[in-house]
């Protein structure tokens, strides 16, 4: 029963509360997050481990004057339920509920829209010398996890940070070291030390005093300067983010409300960049997620009482887990095989190879960047590197890909896991635009399987191709196989499924089933339909398109993805250079990126990409539209 939460409407409520009612809160909370993610989903392990620490930052600080931001925003359900969001938490990442994000358009106290890690840092920068040229009088306190650091845009950031020297709060959350090594009475010390202000008087007196002795005063000076550095070397952590410019304060027990309230109030007098190290525990209160943090990051429907996934959840094989077995098969009989991730082994079905060849697989964190030239690196030496990155956060790469890997002509293997719907996680993560930013790229061969057995053939003919190579396909059951006809796949060669004189039907990747189903659905209405499975959109078979495109003389393109410069656009450009005319061409996708989030189903069915749907739309485009001959 939720004695105190149900009195907490907004950040100004918590302020009434005593520290032993912020405890009973904590608890609280947690119950609330546990229960309504063990029905929908969602990011447990990171909220979880957030609790306190989100508690006392409303607590001390006056949000939404003062700005508090969440990097990636895993973290942020806690966040939601203390700012006026209690009621709807129980809606989360539902079509037209809360998003499971920091989203501007939702509250005033999500001052920045995130999904993609490690940009916070860069925002919070932005909005504090936004408030400096204004000068305005608010704090901005940026919350930033230890594996969001490995990012390039955050530590070009903090390089940045500690140059302009405004006042900013980073507080970097550990949920990885153990805070054993951290106990006592001197981390704690220290930081009260150096954020009480007598301390910096004292500091600036003694220098000012030291520098006008005559002949000698510099020189103690700069004794003293070495002595106090190498103190600070022996005795603190952070020596990297204080030589970067900030005031570095910590470690500090993220679950201690008392220490985190106190800790927060001595920082809001000093100047400049502080960062304060927070050491949490993901999955915190809720012993599956504790032992098993990994598991619970990120979370379908599970039993509470046991943590164990809900039946039917982890039966059928999904696209990454045909990847990642195919690979396996593949790289036992070729010893230049070789794996990438960014911090995806697990979602990228990677982890068993890992365990398997752990020399010949490379996790580098949270950078994509790095991740593609790293693997271009890796094929000028002769191997076969794959690396599996889902498709939103592959656009962090495009330099690289473009540059480091297509100008080169480098045979790099890109598994684009997640194109397309990715579900409750909403339009930060859906791969809606790979196919545009893809498909014009220099010597690229892109490919989109529509079923897991041709995913496996695919990936068995780009570690055998001499350039760089690129499979998207999406999340989800890889188990609707269409055809055996795998051994025929030839570069460049599409597929024909059906054959009618009607309409043609061009539909990519995971498209192509719910494209069957419409055939037969107007073959009910006496339309006859061709389907034709493209299999490849860089290049595209111009041969078999055209032909059947003048046969039918109308066509339809569908595809799971944004229609500017996608799929679509592919065929219509291709129909224009090859001076094919009199054929009428509709396409359908996402017109918006802004799909919203919820289930997979039901935004495909809500925006005309369900089997259903797509007949609907072609037979009214045949109504319409007159053939020609």
């Amino acid at each position: 029963m939720s004695v105190v939460l149900n009195r907490i409407d907004s950040p100004a409520d918590l302020k009434k509360l005593s520290l032993k009612e912020l405890n009973q809160l904590a608890s609280e909370i947690r119950e609330l997050i546990i229960d309504v993610t063990s029905r929908k989903g969602g990011h447990l392990a990171p909220s979880l481990g957030v609790v306190e620490m989100t508690i006392a930052l409303h607590y001390v600080f006056n949000a939404p004057f003062d700005k508090i931001l969440w990097d990636v925003g895993h973290q942020c359900y806690a966040h939601k339920i203390l700012t006026g969001r209690r009621e709807n938490f129980k809606q989360i990442r539902d079509y037209k509920g809360l998003s499971g994000f920091p989203k501007r358009e939702e509250s005033l106290y999500d001052v920045f829209g995130v999904g993609h890690s490690s940009t916070s840092l860069s925002a919070a920068l932005g909005i504090a010398q936004g408030r400096d040229l204004r000068k305005e009088n608010f704090y901005v306190v940026d919350v930033i996890g230890d594996g969001a650091l490995t990012g390039g845009i955050a530590l070009e950031a903090l390089n940045y940070a500690g140059e302009i020297k405004t006042d900013l709060l980073v507080i970097l959350n550990d949920n990885e070291m153990s805070i054993g090594h951290n106990i006592g009475g001197l981390p704690s010390y220290l930081a009260k030390l150096r954020t009480d202000p007598t301390y910096y008087r004292l500091k600036e007196d003694l220098e000012y005093v030291l520098e006008r002795i005559p002949a000698i005063g510099k020189t103690m000076l700069r004794s003293a300067e070495r002595i106090k550095d190498s103190l600070k070397y022996l005795l603190v952590s952070g020596m990297l983010f204080e030589e970067l410019g900030f005031t570095y304060l910590g470690p500090v027990d993220g679950h201690s409300i008392p220490k985190l309230v106190a800790l927060f109030r001595e920082v809001k007098s000093v100047r400049g960049p502080v960062l304060l190290h927070v050491v949490t525990k993901k999955g915190k209160g809720y012993p599956p997620a504790e032992k098993k943090p990994c598991t619970f990051h990120g979370v379908g429907p599970f039993d509470k009482k046991t943590g164990e996934p809900l039946s039917g959840s982890k039966d059928r094989p999904t696209y990454s887990g045909v990847f990642g077995s195919a690979l396996e098969e593949y790289a036992e009989e070729d010893p230049s095989i070789v794996a990438i991730t960014a911090a995806m082994a697990v979602g990228t079905g990677l982890e068993n190879f890992a365990r398997r060849w752990p020399e010949r697989f490379f996790d580098v964190g949270i950078a994509e960047q790095h991740a593609v030239t790293m693997a271009a690196g890796l094929a000028v030496e002769g191997f076969k590197p794959v690396a599996a990155i889902y498709s939103t956060f592959l656009q962090r790469a495009y330099d690289q890909l473009l540059h480091d890997v297509c100008l080169q002509k480098l045979p790099v293997v890109f598994a684009v896991d997640r194109a397309g719907l990715v579900g409750e996680d909403g339009e930060t993560h859906n791969g809606l635009y790979d196919l545009a930013y893809l498909r014009n790229l220099p010597n690229l061969t892109l490919m989109a399987p529509a079923d897991g057995r041709e995913l496996k053939a695919m990936l068995k003919m780009a570690l055998e191709m001499k350039c760089p190579a690129a499979i998207r396909y999406p999340r989800g059951p890889a188990d609707r196989f269409l055809t055996e006809e795998t051994s025929k796949l030839k570069p460049g060669k599409a597929q024909l499924l059906t054959k009618g004189r009607d309409l043609l039907i061009l539909a990519v990747g995971s498209m192509v089933v719910p494209a069957l189903k419409a055939h037969e659905i107007l073959l009910k209405m006496k339309i006859e339909s061709s389907v034709i499975n493209p299999r490849f959109v860089q290049p595209l078979d111009k041969e078999m398109i055209c032909c059947w495109a003048e046969k039918c003389g109308r066509v339809i393109t569908v595809e799971e993805h944004i229609l500017g410069g996608g799929f679509g656009s592919a065929i219509l450009e291709m129909l224009a250079d090859e001076g094919i005319q009199g054929v009428h061409l509709k396409r359908l996708g996402f017109i918006s990126p802004y799909t919203g989030q919820g289930k997979r189903d039901f935004l495909l069915e809500r925006h005309g990409l369900s089997a259903e749907k797509i007949a609907d739309e072609a037979y009214r485009f045949c109504q319409v539209q007159e053939k020609v001959y």
